[in-house]
């Protein structure tokens, strides 16, 4: 029996993704739908404006909408709501029992809550009994990492672990989907870059050393690293490019780093998950990728391609890696979150 599920803002962009992952899902299945008092009431078809290049699938099309106050009859809630919104709504989803695997901002950096990618930190997930304890709720929130900080703390996770990270400086070129629909107006993203993007920094640079921390009584002890971020902007429908140079505490030849990354598996690897690619990092050898167009789908949209691995006369080497931003960045990683959770026993009918 599959389990069943709900999409809280499947409306939006990032809830049009979790539709569209979850059809034919071999774990899930989608039950409610979930909207603003602006959408409740209407059918999907109705209250959506479609932006994905695959259709709406028909299954969804004449579902109602229900308003963000409903009592769902789902085990397991995915969030595609804003940040700010999110919050309030998916407190209330876990005290009434519910797992709810968020995209949102909100909960993403308190101590009782795993902020989860499950090649890189799979253990955190012991905090969802620190939470229940704390909280006194049956459910848990968990959620997953901005969809810039995504990619880079992906090859983070091998490189620290056989290295050492110590600093990193990281400059984004960040997909106009990362704002959502409709995002930024045409006449300032086409033929510009936008050199901002409020709050994006400061998660570039904290969350990486919440992933990669370890736990222990209970709490998350983050790695020291320093990581200065810039975020940009830029007219690329999809696909988050962002070039780092990194500082080790040894030092590896070029050859054993590149062999570190090509080589990293992890857990959901092992488990065989339905959302885990194959391959969770991509090295190209050619000199101009990874590049959006061309890379972004590797591995369903779920890998992280990386690229231009060389030597930096700043720290130690620098390099260019390429992440899915609606896709392994946000309802894919949501998604995985879930089947690693399915997988072990703590999302059930």
């Amino acid at each position: 029996m599959k389990i069943r599920v709900s999409v809280l803002g499947a409306t939006g962009t990032v809830g049009q993704r979790f539709i569209q992952l979850l059809e034919g899902h071999p774990w899930f299945e989608l039950a409610a739908l979930v909207g603003s008092e602006r959408s409740a009431g209407r059918t999907y078809a109705e209250a959506t404006r479609w932006v994905l290049d695959a259709p709406m699938p028909s299954e969804v099309e004449g579902m109602t909408i229900l308003p963000d106050d409903a009592d769902l009859d789902t085990p397991l809630v995915f969030s595609a709501l804003p940040s700010k919104t999110a919050g309030i709504i998916e407190q209330r989803l876990a005290r009434a029992g519910h797992i709810v695997c968020s995209n949102a901002s909100d909960h993403r950096m308190e101590p009782d809550v795993p902020l989860l990618i499950p090649e890189v930190n799979p253990e955190h997930l012991a905090l969802i009994d620190v939470q229940r304890a704390r909280r006194g709720w049956p459910g848990a929130i968990v959620t997953n990492p901005n969809c810039t900080a995504t990619g880079p703390t992906m090859l983070l996770r091998p490189l620290h672990d056989h290295f050492g990270v110590t600093k990193i400086l990281l400059m984004s070129m960040q997909a106009l989907s990362g704002a959502g629909y409709p995002g930024i107006p045409s006449y300032d993203a086409i033929d510009n870059v936008i050199p901002y993007i409020g709050g994006e920094e400061p998660k570039v640079e904290t969350e990486p050393q919440k992933m990669l921390g370890v736990v222990r009584d209970g709490v998350i002890v983050p790695i020291e690293c320093t990581i200065s971020a810039h975020c940009n902007r830029v007219p690329v429908l999809e696909g988050h490019l962002e070039c780092l140079s990194i500082g080790f505490a040894r030092r590896p030849e070029l050859e054993e780093m590149v062999e570190t990354l090509r080589s990293f598996r992890s857990l959901p690897q092992e488990l065989n998950l339905p959302s885990a690619p194959a391959q969770p990092i991509i090295v190209r050898d050619e000199p101009d990728r990874p590049q959006p167009r061309r890379d972004r789908d590797a591995g369903r949209g779920m890998s992280t391609t990386v690229g231009r691995v060389r030597p930096c006369s700043l720290l130690d080497y620098k390099l260019v890696c390429l992440s899915h931003n609606t896709i392994r960045g946000a309802a894919g990683g949501s998604l995985l979150n879930a089947e690693l959770m399915y997988a072990q026993g703590l999302v059930k009918a």
